[in-house]
């Protein structure tokens, strides 16, 4: 088997995206014990050879389409919270952060339930995710700091919404369950989140 190399050509850095992008994808579809490295050949339209220049196996694509995966979750949370002043919009920022949390759900729900499934059976792809928590901890909270929110334990807190927030999208998306009010769960949920990042004070 030939070296692992990083591509530097822009043809074939596409070309390893592609093979990321597709591969992830056919891996969530099919399951991820359901595949190898020729269906992804196969379906990203390249020679196995090639998958095996850039990736030692289809876990490192796999693993690859997770990181890039979580960071289609975060980012767009951190674009968020740049938008406008967050202590005197903060409810209507958290509500468009719920929302986005639930679209993102909705829009890779077969990508969500494989990772899920493999995040409780592989140590490095649960890593990978604890780490994207802390890493979207972090950065929530220096924006709130910047935004004079002097609450204590800012980490504990923010690290508590986030749980709450991807809570109510598995419920939402996934669970459904008839007896309960979505809408006025979320207003709930803003209304618990103001209350944790404010302690109740305007």
């Amino acid at each position: 088997m030939s070296k692992i190399r990083e591509p530097i050509k822009k043809s074939s850095i596409e070309k390893k995206n592609r093979i990321i992008e597709k591969g992830f994808e056919l891996m969530c579809d099919k399951g991820y014990y359901n595949v190898n490295c020729i269906d992804i050949a196969k379906y990203a339209g390249v020679s196995t050879g090639i998958i095996y220049q850039y990736f030692e196996n289809k876990k490192a694509i796999f693993l690859a389409g997770v990181r890039n995966y979580s960071d289609e979750i975060i980012l767009p949370i951190i674009d968020i919270l740049n938008l406008k002043d967050i202590k005197t919009n903060l409810k209507e920022i958290v509500e468009k952060i719920i929302d986005n949390f639930i679209n993102s759900h909705k829009i890779s729900k077969r990508a969500h339930e494989q990772l899920m499934a493999m995040s409780h059976m592989d140590d490095t792809v649960s890593n990978i995710f604890n780490n994207r928590e802390i890493e979207l901890t972090k950065k929530i909270v220096k924006l709130l700091e910047e935004n004079q929110f002097n609450s204590d334990n800012l980490e504990e807190k923010v690290h508590i919404c986030i749980g709450i927030i991807d809570n109510f999208c598995h419920e939402v998306v996934y669970h459904k369950h008839e007896l309960l009010d979505y809408n006025n769960m979320k207003k709930e949920i803003i209304k618990t989140i103001e209350y944790l990042l404010t302690g109740g004070k305007d």
